[in-house]
């Protein structure tokens, strides 16, 4: 159905704010043994090139994944993404609000939020769910029915593919 992929990185100086280590529960400790991100790269790349990618809020995604490929001096793959937030706020209107946990209690996706790989799956459901509930063919046609935007990563906003 989908792909995943899940490893740790360490980050610039292995440093962490103690808010994100809150919310995640990652540690200096986790991650002292583990490769910078240019050492995944090459696996994460493939994951990723020519296709279309779902992220929860993915400004924040793909901002963080700018901000990795710039540090460590990689060019940019190609491939395209699409909001998860954007799909449920236009699918399921209806929500309190359109956070992944709300979205996947909603959709009785039992899933540890916070936890990356669990984070992934449960974001990739959503486009599924929301396709099947809209009779869509495909990613792309569930995108276009909504009016959600796909666009190729590093696109400025506004692109419609």
């Amino acid at each position: 159905m989908y792909d995943s992929y899940y490893t740790l990185i360490q980050p610039p100086a292995n440093q962490y704010h103690w808010f994100n280590t809150k919310i995640h529960g990652i540690t200096r400790e986790d991650t002292a043994n583990v490769p910078r991100f240019a050492g995944i790269w090459p696996e994460l790349k493939t994951h990723l090139e020519g296709r279309i990618v779902v992220a929860h809020n993915s400004s924040f995604d793909m901002s963080v994944l700018r901000a990795c490929l710039a540090e460590a001096g990689l060019p940019a793959p190609a491939f395209s993404y699409c909001d998860t937030v954007k799909i449920s706020q236009k699918v399921w209107p209806e929500l309190e609000n359109h956070k992944l946990d709300t979205v996947g209690s909603f959709l009785h996706i039992d899933f540890n939020h916070h936890n990356a790989l669990d984070d992934a799956r449960t974001c990739a459901a959503l486009p599924v769910y929301a396709g099947e509930e809209l009779a869509a063919d495909s990613l792309e046609g569930l995108a276009r029915q909504i009016g959600v935007t796909v666009r190729p990563f590093g696109a400025r906003k506004g692109y419609q593919r």
